[in-house]
């Protein structure tokens, strides 16, 4: 099957481009995160995602920086908490564009990395994966059997960039705000 995969980062597509691959799926990746903050990072995960692009010998298609149809949307819910609405606006913007892509590009299936990562609840991604594109989501939760830890392996094996937050302006301030980096 062809599948869209949405791909935030190097590491999360590392462990999630594996498991599909090893189902035996083509997969497109669709590089689309106008939430990362600040444009320099957007960069680093970029490059990182390309390497796995070329490790698996997959097509990665790029969407440009565009912080702003992130910041019209979820700007409103600044105050949320992390894993809050605002997440779950971020998740939504970002699928649905995946789920366009994947009509455009005429493929079978769409998916994301973001349920590879142990701080995003697949429940939660998967609902409104399902809720966008119906049976046309392939609903996973990479992190299961290992997916995480063999992500992070992968990373640590091609010296990839691994951030140390989600990626948005908020969950930075967050991280810095509590000590966690």
């Amino acid at each position: 099957m062809k599948i869209v995969l949405h791909i935030c980062c190097g590491v999360c597509a590392a462990g999630s481009a594996k498991a599909l691959l090893n189902e035996g799926h083509e997969i497109v990746g669709l590089f689309y995160n106008p939430n990362i903050y600040p444009e320099t990072e957007f960069y680093k995960r970029l490059e990182a995602a390309q390497n796995i692009a070329k490790l698996f010998t997959f097509h990665l298609e790029v969407i440009p920086y565009l912080p702003d149809e992130w910041f019209n949307k979820a700007g409103v819910l600044k105050d949320e908490p992390e894993g809050g609405k605002r997440c779950e606006l971020c998740y939504r913007l970002r699928l649905e564009r995946t789920y366009q892509y994947m009509l455009d590009c005429e493929a079978d299936a769409f998916a994301t990395t973001l349920t590879i990562s142990p701080h995003k609840s697949a429940t939660v991604i998967n609902s409104i994966g399902i809720d966008i594109g119906g049976n046309k989501f392939l609903a996973r939760d990479f992190k299961k059997q290992e997916g995480f830890k063999q992500a992070v392996q992968i990373a640590k094996q091609q010296e990839l960039y691994r951030q140390s937050y989600c990626g948005c302006i908020y969950s930075l301030r967050y991280r810095k705000q509590s000590k966690l980096i």
